[in-house]
């Protein structure tokens, strides 16, 4: 920790962070940029090959570095078929064995040849699962909030980065690097395990183009875009034994109305008429629920039609409030 005190180590780290900024701005306009023209996870994992072979070309040639950079682009070349013959989720998790097998080499070489071996299986499953993620990352988001999403994305991996390479060279001090290889090795296994149930998305199933398909809100009020919050209402009818099935579709409705930017969403029962629900949540400006016309995708339209099945008298009615005291 001496070296945190010295102005000029806290001046390089200062310089490495301004710098790191536009390394992740590029890196995640550059993946951004190559899903939209081709979704390919070759194509995407060939960007990384890119952005991280300079490094490699300029190291040592035999050094670790320039031996995991080879066999990434190795990695690339091969990924398309092993995606396609194993799926997003089992490839992550070779990459994820693969990486394990690696920590654990890196820890029992006591001669170069394993080390080199170790860096190769590395260099490989490093690829994989980094362009699987990307990939996964950005088919994830509809176009509206991919920028921000691929922002959070970059964040998340980078910060893990760094907070893992404090907390791995903590624990390398106390129990030596050998130790720590094996115990890294058996938190990559436990990962695989863990998070097995959590699925990745490949974009096949689900339709992220806008659907466009709300209605034109009916207004007589002269709007302005900055007023609100607004309150949206839908109402539906219900048959007594489709209760159950409709709360079921209409709550995952809910999910995504929330994860578009609504609050305090709810679905109400009518106390004195049966049969009688109110969808209600608000939005917090004009402008933002007519951009939600506009974000509205047909992954959405699907389970908002699941909804509207159960719904027995015509379409559903949607009237649209203003806050009366902030036009004030």
């Amino acid at each position: 920790m001496d070296s945190v005190s010295s102005p000029r180590f806290r001046r390089d780290v200062d310089c490495r962070v301004i710098s790191n900024i536009g390394t992740w701005m590029s890196s995640a306009a550059s993946s951004w940029l190559m899903t939209n023209l081709d979704a390919d996870p070759l194509v995407v994992s060939l960007v990384q090959v890119a952005a991280s072979l300079p490094m490699c070309m300029s190291a040592t040639p035999a050094g670790v570095l320039a031996d995991i950079g080879g066999d990434a682009v190795c990695g690339a070349l091969v990924l398309r078929r092993l995606k396609s013959k194993f799926g997003p989720n089992a490839l992550t998790a070779i990459g994820a064995l693969g990486t394990a097998l690696a920590l654990t080499l890196f820890g029992l070489a006591r001669e170069p040849l394993i080390g080199v071996a170790a860096s190769a299986i590395a260099g490989v499953s490093w690829i994989a699962v980094l362009a699987t993620l990307n990939v996964s990352a950005q088919v994830a988001l509809p176009d509206w909030v991919r920028g921000r999403g691929l922002a959070m994305f970059v964040m998340v991996f980078f910060g893990a980065m760094t907070l893992g390479s404090a907390i791995w060279g903590e624990i390398a001090v106390i129990i030596g690097v050998p130790g720590a290889h094996f115990l890294a090795a058996t938190g990559a296994l436990l990962g695989i395990v863990l998070s097995w149930r959590c699925k990745l998305q490949d974009g096949a199933e689900v339709d992220l183009t806008p659907s466009m398909h709300w209605p034109t809100p009916v207004v007589s009020l002269e709007m302005q875009d900055d007023q609100g919050p607004v309150l949206v209402t839908v109402e539906y009818w219900i048959e007594a034994t489709n209760r159950a099935a409709f709360l079921a579709a209409i709550e995952k409705l809910g999910h995504v109305r929330r994860r578009d930017g609504v609050y305090a969403w709810d679905i109400f029962e009518d106390a004195a008429e049966e049969g009688r629900y109110l969808e209600t949540f608000h939005v917090e400006s004009w402008l933002e629920h007519r951009r939600q016309h506009d974000w509205v995708t047909n992954a959405d339209r699907t389970l908002q039609d699941a909804v509207d099945r159960f719904h027995m008298r015509g379409e559903p009615r949607i009237t649209h409030f203003v806050s009366a005291l902030r036009k004030q």
